[in-house]
């Protein structure tokens, strides 16, 4: 039997401080939407997740 956290959120990116408040993770601020792909790109490939585009002004990367 294998038991562990499979499946989590790793970090959130977004351009609109007002959309995201608290949590335990990490939130990537930027300036805009280029910014938000590239920041996005560079911690998906750090940490081998996958981006979701939530389709708010956010991105989240997740561990599938």
């Amino acid at each position: 039997m294998d038991v562990g956290i499979k499946e989590y959120i790793l970090a959130i990116i977004t351009t609109n401080k007002d959309s995201v408040s608290g949590g335990s993770v990490p939130v990537f601020y930027t300036k805009d939407k280029e910014e938000q792909e590239k920041v996005s790109i560079l911690i998906s490939k750090i940490t081998t997740g996958m981006i979701h585009d939530l389709e708010n002004g956010c991105y989240v990367i997740v561990k599938h």
